[in-house]
């Protein structure tokens, strides 16, 4: 390879890469509130039916949401001796598992919080709400 030839093959790889780009910066000053609701429970077809009800809600009062995404199972497993003593082997496994749901409603107005907090679910549906 001759000295021309490398330099060619040099300025073509320069010309391949790009520069860093800038970070961009948000020129407007606009602030985008969230309501982050959590919907937890054992049952998953209740927990289903409590989050369809909190979305029914919040398109009544035409807010924008994100979700429902479901979020990882988690799962209690519990081992517990039959009979004591003489037969340890046997053994029974049982487990708990609670489902959960994570909705995001933007810019929620103060008619949506209010009928959000009046809404009437289920026994056995704990709900988180956090402002963000």
């Amino acid at each position: 390879m001759t000295t021309a030839q490398k330099t060619k093959k040099e300025t073509d790889i320069k010309t391949k890469v790009k520069p860093k780009a800038k970070a961009k910066t948000k020129t407007s000053t606009e602030v985008i509130s969230r309501l982050r609701i959590r919907v937890r429970a054992y049952e998953h077809k209740v927990l289903d039916q409590s989050v369809r009800q909190i979305m029914d809600t919040a398109m009544r009062y035409d807010a924008e949401i994100e979700g429902p995404v479901p979020l990882p199972t988690e799962i209690k497993k519990y081992t517990v001796n039959r009979a004591s003593f003489v037969y340890k082997n046997a053994r029974e496994q049982f487990e708990m598992r609670v489902h959960k749901r994570l909705i995001d409603i933007l810019n929620p107005s103060a008619k949506l919080v209010e009928a959000l907090t009046n809404l009437s679910l289920p026994s056995g549906v704990n709900i988180d709400v956090k402002m963000i």
